[in-house]
């Protein structure tokens, strides 16, 4: 049986979303995660409007001044207000990072 077979190399694709840090409480934290999960589901292909379609959302059920990056490879530095970031992974490597700062 070779390495392959064994599942040894093989990399690991999450089909969920996976969050990688946020300081949100809870409640919010389920929100956010659920428009930005169907705004990626929907706009599979086109992560502008996905973007754009979480930014909508979230500016209409939170309040203005929200700013969003969904993509693949990209790093940041951020200023935000305490207890509104979210950074998570959709489908393995698209990356969505939620901040509102005003």
């Amino acid at each position: 049986m070779t390495e392959e077979e064994k599942g040894v190399n093989k990399p690991v694709i999450y089909s969920y979303p996976m969050v990688r840090y946020t300081d949100m409480d809870e409640t919010m934290r389920k929100d956010v995660m659920e428009v930005c999960t169907n705004a990626c589901e929907k706009h599979t292909a086109n992560n502008e409007m996905c973007a754009k379609m979480i930014k909508e959302i979230l500016d209409k059920k939170f309040g203005a001044s929200w700013h969003v990056v969904v993509g693949e490879g990209f790093g940041f530095e951020l200023s935000y207000e305490v207890k509104k970031l979210l950074y998570m992974f959709f489908a393995g490597t698209l990356a969505v990072c939620v901040w509102k700062c005003s």
